[in-house]
C-alpha cells in the first residue's frame, strides 16, 4: 500500500547562455558572472529558494557548487543524486545539510515526499533532463543571459515526447538578462 503523501512540486531555476548552455564543456560557469549576469539574489533567486524544502542535484553540480566562494543554500536540505561515493565534509563545514541518494527520479521524489518535502528545486543539467523526461518537472524559471558561449552542457536534451509549456511571466533586466517562467502543461 502506498503512502498518502502529496507529490512535491519540482521546479527548475537556472541560468543559460543565449545559445542554450548551462555551463562550458568543462563545467565552468565564468560567463554567468559577466555582463548581464551577477548575483542571482537580485533576480528572484532568494524569493524562489525561500519556498523550497529540498534541493536535488547531481554529483557534478554538487562538486561545482563546492568551488564557489560560499554556500548558497543556507540550511536547506541538499540531496545529491549519485551512485559514487562523495565527500560531504566541505559542504557540511560551510553549514550545509547534505545527503546522498540514488535511484530513478520517481523514486527520489517519492522518498522526499515521504519525508515531508513539498517543493523541490531540481538543479544540474543531467538531473534536470532526467526529471523532465520522467514528467516530474512542473515549473521552469529560465534566465537567458546575453552571451553566446558556442558549446557546452545544454539545458535540454532528447525527450521521448513533446512537453508543452504555459508561459507565466517574462521579466527583463537592464543588463540584458531575460527571465521567463513556465508551467508544464499536463
Amino acid at each position: 500500500m502506498k503512502d498518502d503523501h502529496v507529490v512535491p512540486e519540482c521546479a527548475v531555476f537556472v541560468g543559460v547562455s543565449l545559445d542554450g548552455f548551462i555551463a562550458r564543456p568543462n563545467g565552468d560557469l565564468d560567463w554567468l558572472m559577466g555582463e548581464g549576469g551577477g548575483d542571482s539574489a537580485e533576480y528572484g533567486y532568494n524569493e524562489f529558494i525561500a519556498d523550497i524544502d529540498a534541493i536535488v542535484m547531481g554529483r557534478r553540480t554538487f562538486e561545482k557548487v563546492l568551488t564557489f566562494d560560499k554556500w548558497y543554500y543556507g540550511k536547506k536540505r541538499v540531496v545529491v543524486v549519485t551512485n559514487h561515493p562523495i565527500d560531504l565534509s566541505v559542504a557540511q563545514a560551510r553549514g550545509g545539510t547534505v545527503e546522498v541518494t540514488a535511484g530513478s527520479p520517481a523514486q527520489i521524489v517519492d522518498k522526499l515526499a515521504a519525508s515531508g518535502a513539498r517543493r523541490l528545486y531540481v538543479d544540474g543539467g543531467i538531473t534536470i533532463q532526467e526529471f523532465l523526461r520522467a514528467g516530474l518537472i512542473q515549473r521552469l524559471i529560465i534566465s537567458r543571459l546575453p552571451v553566446l558561449i558556442g558549446s557546452g552542457i545544454p539545458l535540454f536534451g532528447s525527450l521521448p515526447r513533446d512537453i508543452r509549456l504555459s508561459h507565466i511571466a517574462t521579466r527583463t533586466y537592464q543588463e540584458g538578462m531575460v527571465q521567463s517562467e513556465y508551467r508544464v502543461v499536463t
